[in-house]
């Protein structure tokens, strides 16, 4: 009988249907192994299947189905852009800034210096434990070499084969066969011990030092390695056990779940009602993540459930920054994670603070977003409220805007503080005007300073209107920054802050001329230089009136505690859309929603800045001053002009003819001029209509014969002055 080929030795272990077709029984299917070979090859071909080592034979896998010999390969996905979609920046935020790409960079830096630092430190107690598992790593080692020398893993395969042999032709020769592999396999392993042996012994006796601890050292790293246990670990976690979960797609569908926010419910029983615009990408000191809610659901009803967003994402509450996305749709949600707390994270430093001047023409930097963006404002041309409950910050910010501006000299600064307080006392050194207090005397001298101011806006007008007409500097009739350089116009930015303005605007006695005054210079006063900033706690009609808080560009909203204040601060419909201030945590001090500066409201953490570090500015700010020519007032050591009081009603009464109860504005006109020229040269009767609509005061007319004919023109009635000097409420007729 003759020896069995290696075909027949084949089809003994594993069977054959045709020719060149290797199938294998598994159950009640049959696998065909030279299909599936095909198909894994083509599967790691395209990337579908990663190989893991060794043949494919006796590998356990499914039936194939009926088609296993057909491996279709999915076409490449186009993406093509259509109507209305907006394409995705080339390059993206944090590579385009460098504080994004620094702070980007410092983050990964710092995790792997991290890293790298811990396990440094703890190489030699790794090393103690790769030592300690090395004689059973030696152990393994030889217990594998002999089991692939005895051809252990075919035990089975070859009793089943002794078992079935037909005569023993066949079984002396599977038993001569296994001999031989035992022989050859023998052989290579004892070959590569002697050559091992051999190498290491060379190296022991000729080899420097270091070479056989490094030697030495590799063989114990690579036995510790194979001697360790299966669950145990040789190197420990340089961080403990994640605190939060990872931040991922299923989380945040999950946190937006439970809100309880209209047709966000549905989220849980369909996962993709809400649409990931993008991926979550990382940005600044954070992570990003743009996204579609469902139809109904708002960025602004999601924005109102910030906490219980925090708690859905087990993140603290100054990590989780939801706000809209109003150029998409009021359902775009754009949600910013930071890595830590927004009141937690490092200050980031007043760059002004050691050297350098403003310029309120153009940008200055105020702080950072969440991000870690540089935010600015832009003071010239522009009024500001600033609006917080007690302790948030708003004096605070109000004094950093005053320093940042006192670093351009030309800025004049007038500094009320009615609260009484010394915040904003630094600002003494530079102000053309500061006082602090609320007592009857503070308050005559703030209607004086507000006179004077007002008067000062008239003249500006004059100025504008006169001598800068058709000058290429001042094209479009307001101050441009080549104007405020120039010292003999007098036209340098001034700036009017009011700290507690419910004090001024609900004072009995004077609270009405305030708010005239005021609703006046900031109506008017922006194209002339002149800025106004208040802060109060709540800016309802009476703390600020709406006159006056309507024509304010620029608003910082700290924390607030109603809807209703986020709306008087930011504008109305602010917080529906995402924009709440009623969000900020009681340790969220010096964060807010800026709001004016861009198309859209901005997080801002403001740069703090404590007592000592605003006077040694101030004192930086004083010195150039000085050295420019441009101290003037209180700081210059100029007595305040507290007991002129008067206004242009004032004026009026002392240029009126006699006991006349009416007289034309032209006449009138004609007598402030005389009387005054400085103030009211080139005025006319518009000019003086135009100066008491401020003082609710409105001009009939008076008809009058002269030389036969009759005259009517535009007059004032003398009671209406005189009731308003007075405060008497009583009715303004024509």
């Amino acid at each position: 009988m003759s020896m069995p080929n290696d075909d027949e030795l084949r089809e003994m272990v594993y069977g054959t249907d045709e020719p060149g077709r290797e199938v294998e029984a598994r159950g009640s299917g049959v696998v065909d192994l030279s299909e599936a070979r095909r198909a894994r090859g083509l599967d790691q071909a395209v990337g579908l299947v990663q190989p893991e080592g060794g043949a494919l034979d006796g590998e356990v896998i499914d039936p194939a189905p009926a088609d296993a010999g057909v491996v279709e390969v999915p076409a490449p996905r186009v993406i093509e852009m259509r109507d209305g979609d907006r394409p995705r920046q080339v390059i993206p935020d944090w590579l385009r800034s460098r504080s994004e790409l620094v702070t980007t960079c410092r983050h990964y830096a710092a995790r792997a210096g991290h890293t790298l630092g811990f396990h440094a430190v703890r190489l030699p107690l790794y090393g103690l434990r790769l030592a300690a598992r090395s004689p059973i790593g030696a152990g393994r080692l030889v217990a594998v070499a002999w089991r692939w020398v005895a051809d252990s893993e075919s035990v089975e395969v070859r009793r089943a084969l002794l078992a079935t042999a037909s005569t023993p032709d066949v079984y002396l020769r599977l038993v001569k066969d296994r001999r031989a592999l035992v022989r050859r396999r023998g052989a290579v392993v004892v070959g590569g011990a002697g050559a091992a042996g051999l190498g290491g012994a060379v190296v022991l006796s000729s080899a420097p030092d270091v070479v056989q601890a490094g030697a030495l050292g590799l063989v114990v790293v690579a036995l510790g390695l194979m001697g360790r246990r299966a669950d145990g670990r040789i190197t420990d976690n340089s961080a403990v056990s994640a605190q939060v979960p990872m931040l991922d797609q299923g989380l945040i569908r999950e946190a937006l779940a439970v809100l309880g926010v209209g047709s966000l419910s549905s989220v849980g029983k369909d996962p993709a009602a809400i649409r990931f615009v993008t991926p979550i990408v990382r940005d600044g000191a954070g992570y990003r993540a743009d996204l579609d809610l469902p139809p109904g659901a708002t960025a602004g009803q999601v924005a109102e459930k910030r906490s219980e967003l925090a708690s859905g994402l087990r993140r603290p509450l100054g990590c989780v920054w939801p706000e809209g996305d109003p150029d998409a749709h009021e359902g775009r949600l754009v949600l910013y994670v930071g890595d830590k707390p927004l009141s937690q994270s490092k200050p980031v430093p007043f760059p002004l603070a050691k050297k350098g001047t403003a310029n309120v023409f153009e940008p200055i930097p105020i702080g950072v977003d969440q991000r870690g963006r540089k935010v600015e404002v832009t003071l010239i041309f522009n009024s500001g409220i600033i609006a917080a409950i007690p302790r948030m910050g708003k004096t605070f910010t109000l004094r950093l805007l005053l320093i940042a501006a006192a670093l351009d000299p030309r800025v004049e600064l007038h500094v009320h503080d009615l609260r009484g307080g010394a915040d904003l006392a630094p600002l003494a050194k530079v102000a053309h005007y500061y006082r602090s207090g609320d007592d009857p005397t503070d308050m005559a001298a703030l209607l004086a300073d507000l006179k004077a101011l007002h008067a000062e806006m008239l003249r500006r007008q004059k100025v504008i209107r006169t001598q800068l007409a058709g000058d290429p500097r001042c094209p479009e009739g307001k101050v441009t920054d080549e104007i405020a350089s120039d010292k003999s116009l007098g036209m340098h930015p001034i700036l009017i802050a009011y700290d507690e303005t419910q004090i001024m605007f609900e004072d009995e006695d004077k609270g009405r001329v305030f708010r005239k005054l005021v609703e006046d210079i900031v109506r008017r006063g922006p194209v002339t230089g002149i800025m106004v900033w208040l802060a109060t706690q709540r800016p309802d009609a009476t703390s600020i009136p709406s006159a006056i808080s309507s024509n304010a560009g620029l608003r910082f909203a700290l924390k607030v505690m109603t809807h209703h204040v986020n709306d008087m601060v930011l504008g109305s419909g602010m917080h529906k859309a995402g924009f709440s201030a009623t969000t900020f945590a009681i340790k969220d001090k010096g964060i807010a929603w800026l709001a004016g500066e861009g198309e859209d409201p901005v997080i801002v953490r403001n740069h703090y800045i404590d007592a000592p570090e605003a006077d040694t500015i101030a004192t930086r700010a004083r010195a150039a001053r000085q050295a420019t020519g441009r101290l003037t007032g209180m700081a210059a050591g100029e007595e305040p002009a507290d007991t002129d009081q008067s206004t242009i009603l004032d004026h009026l009464l002392a240029v009126w003819p006699g006991d006349e109860p009416k007289v034309w504005c032209d006449d009138l006109a004609d007598a402030l001029a005389a009387s005054k020229p400085a103030l009211y040269e080139g005025w006319t009767a518009l000019n003086v209509s135009a100066a008491l609509k401020p003082h609710g005061i409105r001009p009939g007319q008076l008809n009058r014969r002269i030389d036969g004919k009759q005259t009517n023109k535009a007059a004032i009635v003398r009671a209406h002055v005189v009731a308003e000097l007075t405060g008497d409420d009583e009715t303004q007729e024509d």
